[in-house]
């Protein structure tokens, strides 16, 4: 999915190989004429962003531009390092803007955008790499004067690159740690230990985890956190890890077998609010009441959480604060012509709310893991 603001058309487009190299191998404009039909003087001028002058249909037009981008097209302007002119526009590369927490940074980065009199183009990568890269193909494309990008990959060169020759780029939420690209993050190792000794607090040593992308960054630094207050707890032997997306179905899915184990856990832990969702939905199918027979504790903050029965206690990221942070860092490059080594960690915070209280008693656990056996029969 693909959520496009431009304010005008000028296309170039990103070769991307194995050697990541901007100046060599492109497809040239006879073989994408032999791809899509249409004579290379047109494929000329729709790349070119002449299709209006030249009265090219639309149709034509979007044919051509998705050819050439499956192609990864890069005329030799782009290999010379070279840009017509600033375009007020800035690239926004997300993992999923269905996600509440993306959303909320979306708005926020749009409107510090608008300040600066830029629009921002808005790209979906759907938590896939290979949507990732012909994204940043297409934010490239379309000639941004910067990028902000929470990155669904673990490659990192690609960004690096663009950031060394083309244009700006500052990562938000997700970074890479073997790179030098900026970025503003939380600090999602802290936020881990915050919810996991709130648990603990309150007497729980049998917590679950159910995490997102494995290779996300933020969701490394989660697991190595929730260990870590395990460790420190003396019950890392009891650690539980199952999952391995930031989606409510994951977190449905995988709380369905945790209750339906032997011995389920006696608290959840979400790595985010989309899996704490799809969680509380398995635990009342099953007949189960937050926090009475298990207790619950997310990552991420949505406001709805307050409204819900129980409300749910949560470990909140800045995201204002992170939004407003790459922003600036942003337009100060692109406005300065400099680029920018600022890398960030924000701290997040605990609200604790109604979801979390004291494990039931061993008996009782047993009754219910009964009653629930019967109420599935």
């Amino acid at each position: 999915m693909q959520i496009i603001i431009i304010l005008r058309t000028n296309f170039i487009y990103l070769r991307h190989t194995s050697a990541l190299s901007l100046r060599n191998m492109k497809e040239t404009l006879a073989s994408l004429a032999q791809k899509t039909g249409f004579s290379a003087s047109t494929i000329s001028r729709v790349l070119t962003g002449k299709s209006e002058e030249y009265r090219i249909k639309p149709e034509t037009r979007d044919i051509i531009l998705k050819a050439a981008a499956e192609s990864n097209y890069a005329p030799n302007i782009i290999a010379q390092n070279l840009r017509t002119s600033r375009t007020d526009t800035i690239g926004l590369l997300l993992p999923s803007v269905a996600n509440p927490y993306f959303a909320d940074i979306a708005s926020i980065i749009i409107k510090e955008a608008r300040k600066f009199r830029y629009t921002t183009m808005v790209i979906d990568s759907d938590e896939n790499e290979a949507t990732e890269k012909s994204s940043v193909s297409t934010l490239i494309a379309r000639q941004v004067d910067g990028i902000i990008a929470a990155p669904s990959g673990t490659q990192h060169e690609l960004f690096e690159e663009i950031n060394r020759k083309l244009c700006p780029v500052i990562l938000i939420d997700r970074y890479f740690v073997d790179s030098s690209l900026p970025y503003v993050s939380t600090n999602n190792y802290l936020g881990s230990i915050m919810a996991i000794d709130n648990l603990i607090m309150n007497g729980h040593t049998e917590i679950a985890c159910i995490q997102g992308a494995i290779n996300s960054m933020p969701n490394k630094k989660r697991i190595a956190g929730y260990l870590s207050a395990l460790e420190k707890a003396g019950i890392r032997d009891k650690a539980t890890i199952v999952g391995n997306e930031f989606s409510e179905q994951n977190g449905y899915l995988e709380t369905k077998l945790l209750l339906n184990r032997t011995e389920r856990p006696t608290a959840i832990y979400a790595l985010s609010n989309t899996i704490a969702l799809g969680a509380i939905k398995a635990i009342k199918e099953t007949g189960l009441n937050i926090p009475a027979d298990i207790s619950l504790i997310s990552f991420d903050d949505s406001i709805y959480m307050d409204y819900m029965t129980p409300s749910i206690s949560r470990i909140s990221q800045p995201t204002e604060e992170m939004g407003k942070l790459a922003s600036k860092l942003l337009f100060e490059s692109i406005q300065n012509k400099t680029r920018c080594t600022t890398q960030l960690e924000l701290a997040p915070s605990l609200i604790s709310r109604n979801s979390v209280s004291l494990p039931p008693r061993p008996d009782v656990r047993q009754e219910g893991r009964h009653d629930t056996e019967q109420r599935q029969q």
